[in-house]
């Protein structure tokens, strides 16, 4: 008995979404995938520990009675140097992510189960409702993202400036643009899935509609979520620091916001500046550069024909070594070599 419950837990463990894309991965496929693993999680450890690695708060100006400065260099007592407002750039850098990830978690939240939702009924039930929310979803697809996201955060955010009223107006704004791409795809999967045997059997013996939708349907059409989640929330990231960066974003009193730094160190590098722009810049390029290869190496380990590349790719050097070409030196083409085992290949491709 404990043999088995042992057995089940080790393959529950190597079945787990990225564990499992992990062990399937291979060469250059898995270095992107680790590395982006890498970036990813150093990035959620920086905002989630934000409060014990900054040196200061995302607002402070002085360390007692004894201001920053404005535009100081790096120096042993501000790593990465101060702003032309007098803030410590390594601490804005650090509480940026917090804020980053807060608004990541926040559009994805509010708009992967309105996406969902929308996309399930329009693909099952058909008829009008399915043309109307098509048009809708399409119309609002037909905008370019980052207008539509700069017009909702006017709207939303009212000239507020307080950190999660910010945060909530530049996460709604981007729900907004990403509802649509959700409703899409899960529009679609269930639209292919509905036909299929099983749904069919489920309608036969009399299942209600709602099970058939949740119990059935839904559960088959949300496989590619993770993948969609993962690049969206990248994008994400370069919309609220779009956003930021052409000022409507959050204000540096309420929150730290990366796009916003970088706004403000655009006079800074006529200047020679180059502290206040290089570190925030580099914030960014990485926390997408992570998130962004974690969701193509997931993308590309979804591919089934790539599936079984490790076997081909480990047999095709013993295939070539024991094939005879006409015309070739058949010593080495056709005989075996002392010493090398010929049948490496054929059990390999086993």
């Amino acid at each position: 008995m404990s043999e088995t419950v042992l057995t089940r837990r080790r393959f529950s463990w190597r079945r787990l979404p990225v564990v499992h894309q992990l062990r399937q991965s291979v060469g250059m496929q898995r270095g992107m995938l680790v590395g982006g693993l890498v970036l990813t999680a150093v990035f959620i450890l920086v905002a989630i520990f934000a409060p014990l690695l900054a040196p200061y708060g995302w607002a402070q100006l002085r360390e007692g009675l004894v201001p920053f400065g404005s535009l100081v260099a790096p120096e042993p007592g501000h790593p990465w140097g101060t702003t032309v407002g007098g803030y410590d750039v390594l601490s804005r850098v650090i509480w940026g992510a917090q804020t980053a990830l807060a608004v990541i978690i926040v559009a994805v939240a509010l708009s992967l189960p309105a996406g969902v939702a929308l996309g399930l009924v329009s693909g099952y039930i058909g008829g009008w409702l399915d043309r109307v929310l098509v048009v809708i979803c399409d119309a609002i697809y037909s905008f370019p993202s980052l207008l539509l996201a700069i017009v909702m955060a006017i709207a939303i955010s009212g000239g507020q400036s307080s950190k999660w009223g910010g945060i909530f107006a530049a996460a709604i704004a981007i729900t907004v643009v990403y509802i649509p791409q959700y409703f899409r795809v899960i529009r679609a999967e269930t639209v292919r899935i509905k036909s299929e045997p099983f749904v069919e059997a489920a309608k036969v013996v009399g299942a209600p509609t709602r099970r058939i939708m949740f119990r059935h349907v839904l559960r088959n059409a949300t496989r590619t979520l993770p993948l969609i989640f993962t690049l969206n929330s990248s994008e994400a990231l370069l919309t609220l620091a779009a956003l930021g960066f052409l000022g409507f974003g959050i204000e540096p009193s309420a929150a730290a916001e990366w796009g916003y730094d970088l706004n403000k160190a655009l006079s800074d590098v006529t200047s020679g500046i180059w502290w206040t722009a290089l570190f925030p810049g580099l914030a960014i390029v990485l926390a997408v550069l992570g998130i962004t290869l974690v969701g193509e190496s997931l993308n590309d380990l979804a591919d089934p024909r790539l599936r079984g590349r490790r076997a081909v790719d480990s047999g095709a050097g013993d295939v070539a070594a024991t094939s005879v070409v006409p015309g070739g030196n058949l010593d080495t083409a056709g005989v075996e070599q002392p010493g090398h085992d010929t049948s490496a290949g054929v059990e390999e491709l086993r």
